[in-house]
């Protein structure tokens, strides 16, 4: 199985084992620094940001059209632009590829992944991007900046799936950039369906539409990757990628995490066949923040009593939207384990892990749960962020990750996982301080969302930027989390975070292992 060039060197040490592996003590910041664009960076505290992004909040208070406008979208697709719903990749045998989660913030935090990924992606065969490509809202012009350069080196297709940010614009710029449908086919939505008068009224001036794209926009989608090798075919929103051994389904889970009864159809369909091993890839993950969200269909059921049904044989659903690492091996009871992933690192500000309570959730707990960052590495980079706006730098908040780790262990009844943070003795100052932070939140949903960004922002190592890389060959299927730490020493050989492998067995069901640092 393809190792991304890795397989003759020992790996790179990672966070969990020891601070150097977890960027702590970063001989030098990376060489992404030069390649950070030169302009103020994306401003979630501008006026004009907050109000570009209402649209979460106009859909959950007067009325979601997603699931109108998706199958308006995808209906348009498939009769003006020959579009199809499944992507042809077979023929090539064994397959790498690569999932980066919730990218598009065009700043320091998404160009801190792209040398990691530079080092692993020149035997993948293509890219998956799952959710939020472009923040604030999804705008055509913004392709340019923070999808285009990031990955212009990327000799192989990019899919991806869009998230709630995407939908910002009505899906315009995805469905422009990602699936090559010219804007003047986009559908229109009449804001009349069932509401009252005043209803929709208020609807149709709150809801945010599209903006006009710039005369050159067309000529900014031709100009950049215009080889063949990276023409992806995709058309549509939702999709399957057919490959030799694997088939890979994405789906568009909108701004509110559902799915219209066209697409659920669709996915009931091409989750048939027991014997064709399937991973989902969907912008709202299915288990996070050891929460469960089921992923409701428009006419009935859930995405995942989909995955779950044996006779469809998914091995694992990966999701982003939030913005770290995290996995949960589910025994969903009839002897199989589904891998249940949250990957949404791989550019956006980073989401806080040490505010997940211990799982215990059915299927699952705390003993096979992961997450990346660490909890304690977590808890101890939000004291750090907490004393600069809060304590103006004099330390007073601050906790160091290895009494993080110990706090974090003594809260959770869990053994810190580095050796060296076992042997740390927590001073009165940090517990005083853990009992400040603690309670303190780590991010917001809905109009806080954009404060709490601003606020937790940060584009100096450690950065605890994260993507995947999936290889497949027969009977056999390995998922690995690597981390962009922003440490020099590491954009050529990416700590692993987290690997698991899993293998056909004699009888024909697939077996799961994680992979144990060494």
């Amino acid at each position: 199985m393809s190792n991304g060039g890795r397989d003759q060197q020992a790996p790179a040490r990672s966070s969990r084992d020891d601070l150097a592996g977890a960027g702590w003590t970063c001989r030098s910041p990376g060489s992404f620094k030069a390649f950070v664009p030169n302009r103020p960076p994306l401003s979630w505290l501008d006026p004009r940001t907050l109000w570009e992004s209402r649209n979460d909040t106009v859909a959950e208070k007067l009325g979601d059209p997603v699931n109108d406008l998706r199958r308006a979208w995808v209906a348009t697709a498939l009769r003006r632009g020959g579009a199809s719903l499944t992507i042809d990749r077979t023929g090539g045998g064994d397959v790498s590829f690569i999932v980066v989660g919730d990218p598009g913030e065009g700043d320091a935090s998404q160009w801190a992944t792209v040398p990691a990924l530079r080092s692993v992606w020149d035997d993948a065969a293509f890219m998956v991007l799952a959710s939020d490509v472009i923040y604030p809202a999804g705008d055509i012009d913004q392709y340019e900046e923070k999808f285009y350069k990031p990955y212009r080196d990327f000799a192989g297709p990019i899919y991806a799936i869009p998230g709630n940010h995407d939908w910002y614009d009505e899906l315009h710029g995805f469905m422009f950039h990602l699936c090559g449908l010219e804007d003047r086919a986009a559908p229109e939505w009449t804001f009349k369906q069932g509401m009252p008068w005043w209803k929709a009224l208020v609807h149709r001036v709150l809801w945010r539409r599209p903006r006009q794209p710039a005369p050159t926009a067309a000529a900014v989608r031709e100009s950049w990757r215009p080889r063949d090798s990276q023409r992806s075919g995709q058309g549509t929103p939702y999709w399957a990628i057919e490959t030799d051994h694997l088939r890979i389904v994405g789906i568009d889970t909108g701004i509110r995490g559902d799915i219209d009864r066209d697409q659920g159809r669709w996915l009931r369909e091409v989750s048939r066949d027991p014997d064709r091993p399937k991973i989902l890839i969907t912008g709202k993950p299915i288990y996070v923040d050891n929460e469960y969200h089921p992923g409701p269909i428009e006419d009935g059921g859930t995405v995942d009593e989909i995955v779950r049904a044996p006779e469809h044989g998914y091995l694992a659903a990966i999701g982003g939207d939030i913005h770290n690492y995290q996995r949960y091996p589910v025994d969903v009871g009839d002897g199989r384990v589904i891998q249940y992933v949250v990957s949404g690192g791989g550019g956006a500000f980073m989401h806080e892990t040490h505010k997940i309570p211990r799982v215990n959730l059915s299927g699952v707990d705390e003993d096979d749960f992961v997450c990346y960052p660490r909890r304690g590495d977590s808890l101890s980079l939000f004291s750090k962020l907490y004393d600069r706006k809060l304590g103006l730098g004099r330390g007073y908040f601050e906790i160091r990750p290895d009494e993080a780790s110990i706090l974090m262990g003594e809260r959770l009844g869990i053994r810190p996982e580095r050796e060296g943070d076992r042997r740390t003795i927590v001073p009165e100052r940090a517990r005083r301080a853990a009992e400040k932070i603690l309670p303190l939140p780590g991010r917001a949903r809905g109009p806080l969302h954009a404060l709490f960004s601003v606020f937790f922002d940060w584009n100096d190592p450690p950065m605890f930027k994260s993507f995947l890389r999936v290889d497949v060959e027969d009977g056999a299927l390995r998922i690995r989390c690597l981390a962009a730490t922003g440490c020099l020493e590491h954009e050529d050989d990416p700590p692993v975070e987290d690997e698991v492998v899993a293998q056909r067995t004699g009888d024909g069901a697939w077996a799961w292992r994680r992979v144990e640092a060494q």
